[in-house]
Protein backbone atom coordinates (compact mmCIF):
# COMPACT_ATOMS: atom_id res chain seq x y z
CA UNK A 1 0.00 0.00 0.00
CA UNK A 2 1.44 3.34 -1.01
CA UNK A 3 0.79 7.10 -0.71
CA UNK A 4 -2.86 7.99 -1.05
CA UNK A 5 -4.07 4.51 -0.17
CA UNK A 6 -2.04 4.62 3.06
CA UNK A 7 -3.49 8.03 3.94
CA UNK A 8 -6.99 6.63 3.37
CA UNK A 9 -6.44 4.41 6.43
CA UNK A 10 -6.45 7.58 8.52
CA UNK A 11 -9.95 8.62 7.40
CA UNK A 12 -12.09 8.77 10.53
CA UNK A 13 -9.17 7.92 12.81
CA UNK A 14 -8.85 9.97 15.98
CA UNK A 15 -5.35 8.86 16.92
CA UNK A 16 -2.19 7.66 15.20
CA UNK A 17 0.42 5.61 17.05
CA UNK A 18 3.80 5.22 15.38
CA UNK A 19 6.31 2.78 16.85
CA UNK A 20 9.98 3.57 16.35
CA UNK A 21 11.97 1.00 18.27
CA UNK A 22 11.17 1.33 21.96
CA UNK A 23 9.57 4.73 21.46
CA UNK A 24 5.94 5.29 20.49
CA UNK A 25 4.82 8.62 19.08
CA UNK A 26 1.14 9.54 19.58
CA UNK A 27 -0.75 12.00 17.43
CA UNK A 28 -4.24 13.30 18.20
CA UNK A 29 -5.57 13.66 14.67
CA UNK A 30 -8.72 15.47 15.80
CA UNK A 31 -6.84 18.31 17.48
CA UNK A 32 -3.67 18.73 15.42
CA UNK A 33 -3.41 16.62 12.28
CA UNK A 34 0.07 16.89 10.77
CA UNK A 35 0.34 17.68 7.04
CA UNK A 36 -0.08 14.68 4.72
CA UNK A 37 3.59 14.80 3.70
CA UNK A 38 4.61 14.46 7.36
CA UNK A 39 2.10 11.66 7.97
CA UNK A 40 3.43 9.77 4.96
CA UNK A 41 6.96 10.10 6.32
CA UNK A 42 5.80 8.42 9.53
CA UNK A 43 3.69 5.59 8.13
CA UNK A 44 5.65 4.65 5.01
CA UNK A 45 8.90 2.74 5.10
CA UNK A 46 12.02 3.29 3.00
CA UNK A 47 10.45 1.31 0.15
CA UNK A 48 7.57 3.79 -0.01
CA UNK A 49 5.09 1.18 1.19
CA UNK A 50 3.08 1.10 4.41
CA UNK A 51 5.19 0.02 7.38
CA UNK A 52 4.31 -3.27 8.99
CA UNK A 53 2.53 -4.14 11.04
CA UNK A 54 -0.24 -1.61 10.52
CA UNK A 55 -3.50 -2.14 12.35
CA UNK A 56 -6.64 -0.15 12.86
CA UNK A 57 -8.87 -0.69 15.86
CA UNK A 58 -11.75 1.69 16.33
CA UNK A 59 -10.43 5.21 15.93
CA UNK A 60 -6.77 4.26 16.40
CA UNK A 61 -4.29 3.43 13.63
CA UNK A 62 -1.11 1.77 14.93
CA UNK A 63 1.93 1.51 12.66
CA UNK A 64 5.18 -0.29 13.40
CA UNK A 65 6.10 -2.92 15.96
CA UNK A 66 6.28 -2.21 19.67
CA UNK A 67 5.12 -4.98 22.01
CA UNK A 68 3.90 -2.59 24.72
CA UNK A 69 1.91 -0.54 22.21
CA UNK A 70 0.23 -3.64 20.81
CA UNK A 71 -0.53 -4.98 24.29
CA UNK A 72 -2.15 -1.68 25.24
CA UNK A 73 -4.38 -1.88 22.17
CA UNK A 74 -5.21 -5.57 22.08
CA UNK A 75 -4.36 -6.91 25.53
CA UNK A 76 -1.82 -9.56 26.37
CA UNK A 77 -2.25 -12.84 24.56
Amino acid sequence: MEGGAALALLEGAAELLVAKGRKVERFDLRRARPPDSELLGMILGRSGKLRAPAMRTGGVLAVGYNAEMLESLFGKT
